[in-house]
C-alpha cells in the first residue's frame, strides 16, 4: 500500500465504551479498592457484633452461671443472629455510599471524574448503589459465622436456614441500604455529617427489631406500628424468616413488599437527587 493510498484511507472513529462496559469498570474500582483496604473493613465490620454476642451470649452466661433467654423463651443468641447480620448488611451499606459521597461533593471532588464517564449521570449513582449492596453481602458473609461461633456452653443459636431466601434477602437488603446511603449522601451537608450518625444510623439500630422480635412489640402496640416506618425492622424480619423463623416474625408479605417496593421507591429518588446535586 502506497502513501497516497494511506492519505486516502477514511478514518475510523474508535468505537465508544458500552454502557455496561463502563458501569462494570466502575464497580471494579471500587472492589479493587476495597480489596486493597480489605483489613481495616474486615475489622471494622465485625467489632460491634463480636462485641455483642460476646457480651450477651458468652459474658453474661458466664458471670450468672443461668442461661441468658429472651422473651420469645429461646437462647437470646438465637435472636441476635439475624438481628446483628442485618445491623451489619444496613451499616455497612449506608456507610460504603454516604460517606464516600459526601466527600466526593464537598474537598476531594472525585465525582466530577466520576461524571466525565461515557454514561448518563443515574448510571454511576446505580453502580454506586450496586457497589454498596455487593459489599453488605460480603458482610453478611463474615459475620453469620462469628456471631453464630461465638458463646458459652449452652448458649449455642437454634438456626433452621433457607439459604435460597437468606440470599435473596441480604441482597435486597443490601440494595436497599445502599440506595439509602445514596439518598442520605446526596442530601447531608457535609459540615453536619456526625448528624448521619447520631440522628439517623443509631435510632434506626436501637428501633429495628435487631435485639428483639417485632412481633414481641406487641405489648407496645404504638411502638410497634411506629417502627415500621424503619427499613432496618424489615431486614431484621426478613433474616428472622430466613435463618430463625421458630422465634416468629413479621408477615412474609410485609417483608417482601418493604424489599423490594422500598427498594425501587428509594432507588428511584436517591437517583433523581444524585443527577440533580451533580448537574447542579
Amino acid at each position: 500500500m502506497t502513501a497516497a493510498t494511506i492519505d486516502k484511507a477514511p478514518l475510523v472513529a474508535p468505537r465508544a465504551p458500552s454502557a455496561f462496559s463502563t458501569f462494570w469498570a466502575l464497580l471494579a474500582r471500587d472492589l479493587r479498592v476495597l480489596r486493597r483496604e480489605l483489613g481495616g473493613f474486615v475489622v471494622r465490620l465485625i467489632m460491634q457484633p463480636l462485641l455483642f454476642v460476646f457480651v450477651f451470649a458468652y459474658v453474661l452466661p458466664k458471670i450468672s452461671g443461668a442461661p441468658v433467654t429472651a422473651a420469645t423463651g429461646f437462647t437470646f443468641s438465637t435472636i441476635l443472629v439475624p438481628g446483628l447480620i442485618a445491623v451489619s448488611i444496613n451499616f455497612q451499606g449506608v456507610q460504603s455510599v454516604a460517606l464516600p459521597l459526601v466527600r466526593d461533593f464537598s474537598y476531594s471532588k472525585e465525582i466530577e471524574d466520576r461524571v466525565l464517564a461515557p454514561v448518563a449521570v443515574w448510571v454511576i449513582g446505580l453502580q454506586k448503589i450496586v457497589s454498596g449492596a455487593l459489599q453488605a453481602f460480603i458482610a453478611s458473609i463474615i459475620v453469620l459465622p462469628i456471631v453464630t461461633a461465638v458463646h458459652a456452653p449452652g448458649q449455642a443459636p437454634h438456626l433452621e436456614p433457607n439459604w435460597p431466601l437468606f440470599v435473596f434477602v441480604v441482597l435486597a437488603s443490601g440494595l436497599l441500604a445502599s440506595s439509602l446511603g445514596l439518598l442520605l449522601g446526596t442530601i447531608i451537608d457535609p459540615n453536619k455529617l456526625n448528624l448521619l450518625f447520631s440522628v439517623v444510623l443509631l435510632p434506626l439500630t436501637f428501633l429495628g427489631c435487631v435485639y428483639y422480635p417485632w412481633a414481641a412489640l406487641s405489648a407496645i402496640p404504638w411502638l410497634q406500628a411506629l417502627v415500621c416506618i424503619n427499613p432496618l425492622v424489615y431486614i431484621s424480619e426478613g433474616l428472622r424468616w430466613a435463618l430463625t423463623p421458630q422465634t416468629g416474625h413479621m408477615p412474609a408479605w410485609a417483608v417482601l413488599t418493604a424489599l423490594i417496593g422500598g427498594t425501587a421507591v428509594v432507588t428511584f429518588l436517591s437517583l433523581r437527587t444524585f443527577t440533580r446535586r451533580v448537574v447542579t
